[in-house]
């Protein structure tokens, strides 16, 4: 049968060894251990993990007082339940021992209910303390390898970002922060053909996997160009097919915003089409346009249509895409919320020296709300069309 209770006495005299192994004599539960000689309590202790540990404070060799700190210092005996045993009732006594580290004073000897009680009392409370530390030492690895796991879906989230292009007449430069592990924001550009240049953005409500999951795939399909029929040179036609590829009856009621833009780089126009996205903001001459079309979020609703525009790209101008993160923060102030225009307006100004335009909307977007972390993803991209 196995013990739920291990008592270890520690004790130089033979007859309270055996007064204490009467006492527990015929008690299934619990298990007896007698160790008389001090110099070895240690050891013992260690050999038979008890639950309790009875120590007499008189014994030679070693001064029990002593030895409870010993215990109290080795950490594979430091949590176990310790009852000091004395001859005397001294209040001087009894406050050193429980200075020195005992959970217990038992005065030689009370009746042997009462042992019986303390001792399973003080078994009770350290076998619930070993479990309590199991648990969290199994949630802590549990809690580890999750986090390893999200460390490794982050990384390859991030691998799915594009490269910067630091020139050319065409160059890109972003941020990207997410306020979770895993975020829902995510992004890309780069040639359709020698002609069209794509950019996009997309936000997927909520974070965590499953919103990381959904950015995921629908990023892929946009990367690979892998919707059927679909002419990725029209902005329509992607929100349209993307919206019926990733209705959200069947994305766990999920669903995404996007801006899909073409840059014709002959003709130097921009098509471009939103779902429930914010704008995207074009910059020419120190003036900012707001870009955006009045589509619904895509998986919103089946068949939904989307509107296609167009605007001619001036030389120079910067193409700025981002989330609604970058934005709805709250001024520290207390004066409310940022809206898009004020954001807008500071896209519009030149960077400072030194200093990326992405990075300085960044810092003014903490400076906003005065702290370095965002409620939601913040993603910029910096487009620049020369």
């Amino acid at each position: 049968m196995h013990k739920s209770t291990s008592v270890l006495l520690v004790d130089d005299q033979p007859i309270i060894g055996e007064a204490v192994r009467r006492m527990l004599s015929g008690q299934d539960d619990i298990e007896f251990h007698f160790c008389q000689d001090p110099t070895k309590a240690m050891s013992e202790a260690e050999s038979v993990a008890p639950t309790v540990i009875l120590q007499d404070l008189v014994m030679p060799d070693v001064d029990g007082l002593t030895l409870v700190k010993f215990f109290r210092a080795n950490p594979k005996t430091r949590d176990i339940p310790l009852v000091v045993l004395s001859s005397k009732e001294e209040p001087d006594t009894k406050y050193r021992a429980f200075e020195n580290g005992a959970n217990d004073y038992m005065v030689k000897f009370p009746d042997a209910l009462e042992v019986l009680a303390r001792i399973r009392y003080h078994s009770r409370a350290y076998t619930a303390l070993l479990e309590r530390n199991d648990a969290m030492r199994r949630l802590q690895e549990s809690q580890n390898a999750l986090k390893n796991e999200l460390d490794e879906a982050d990384h390859y989230v991030r691998s799915l970002l594009p490269a910067k292009i630091p020139d050319g007449k065409i160059s890109a430069d972003w941020i990207f922060k997410t306020s979770t592990s895993l975020g829902g924001d995510c992004f890309g550009y780069g040639a359709i053909d020698g002609r069209h240049f794509a950019a996009y953005l997309l936000d997927v409500c909520g974070h965590g996997v499953g919103a990381a999951l959904l950015s995921v795939s629908a990023t892929n399909v946009l990367r690979s160009h892998s919707l059927s029929g679909v002419d990725f040179t029209k902005p329509d036609q992607v929100l349209a097919s993307l919206n019926n590829a990733f209705d959200m009856d069947r994305q766990n009621g999920m669903y995404f915003t996007l801006w899909y833009g073409v840059y014709d780089t002959q003709t130097r126009e921009l098509s471009y089409a939103s779902g429930g996205h914010p704008p995207a903001i074009l910059v020419s001459n120190g003036k900012y346009q707001k870009l955006k079309t009045g589509g619904i979020v895509i998986g919103g609703m089946p068949d939904a249509k989307f509107e296609c525009k167009t605007v001619s790209v001036p030389e120079n101008s910067k193409l700025y895409i981002f989330s609604d993160g970058v934005y709805e923060v709250d001024y520290a102030d207390g004066s409310g919320m940022m809206g898009v225009d004020d954001f807008a307006a500071e896209l519009a100004k030149p960077a400072p020296k030194g200093v990326s335009k992405a990075e300085a909307m960044l810092r003014f977007s903490q400076n906003a709300q005065q702290k370095e972390l965002f409620e939601d993803d913040f993603s910029l991209c910096e487009i620049t069309l020369k």
